[in-house]
């Protein structure tokens, strides 16, 4: 049996140099090629591809946001990521939603080929530099979060990340639908358990621990 695949990339001249470089291979088969995300869960519902190769750019629902539904629908597809450029952010959220494989476009086509047949059988394919730096920041927001589960309340982290990432009181008031007292109160709090002297302080502390 050819290992069955979907082809997801919003640049139709990407698309043909893929199904031209696994119509080489004997063994792969392409079933659909897709330019959209809501294309690309449609073909992975009805073809139920071995292994689906995601580009994380899209227009609308991107590569990521086609992890998440599929994760939820608990597809059995495999999923490579094929994409110019990743940051660390988007290499750990894909990592968490069971992505198999990550291939840079500037890598030989012939390493992708090998990646989708290393992930077909089960093992993993990560691009080592993206992922070690991700891997790197994901270990220090886990060892960040304990810290800060021991000093503060889930509400007061909930407050510390708004907080950090420049919300001001009444946003935080309005997302949380307590008043703004209720928030000065808890950022005292937060103040006084985490020894700091404010929010510059508090930003820059919960970017050492890898918070936000």
């Amino acid at each position: 049996m050819p290992i069955g695949l979907v082809l997801a990339d919003d640049h139709p001249i990407v698309l043909d140099g893929l199904e031209r470089l696994f119509a080489l291979e004997p063994d792969i088969r392409v079933l659909a090629r897709c330019t959209t995300g809501e294309e690309t869960l449609q073909a992975v519902r009805k073809h139920r591809p071995d292994v689906l190769i995601l580009d994380i750019r899209m227009p609308g629902m991107d590569g990521l946001k086609v992890l998440r539904q599929m994760k939820r629908a608990e597809r059995p597809t495999r999923v490579v990521l094929l994409t110019a450029a990743l940051d660390e952010d988007e290499v750990m959220e894909a990592i968490t939603l069971g992505v198999n494989g990550v291939v840079l476009k500037e890598m030989a086509p012939q390493l992708l080929v090998q990646c989708v047949r290393k992930v077909h059988a089960g093992e993993q394919w990560l691009e080592k530099q993206s992922v070690s730096r991700a891997l790197e920041k994901l270990l220090r927001r886990e060892a960040g979060a304990r810290q800060f589960a021991k000093l503060l309340t889930p509400r007061e982290i909930e407050i510390v990340r708004m907080a950090a990432r420049g919300m001001r009181n009444k946003e935080i008031a309005g997302k949380l639908s307590i008043s703004e007292g209720t928030v000065k109160i808890h950022l005292h709090n937060i103040y006084e358990k985490l020894r700091v002297d404010g929010r510059v302080a508090l930003t820059v502390f919960a970017q050492e621990k890898g918070l936000l």
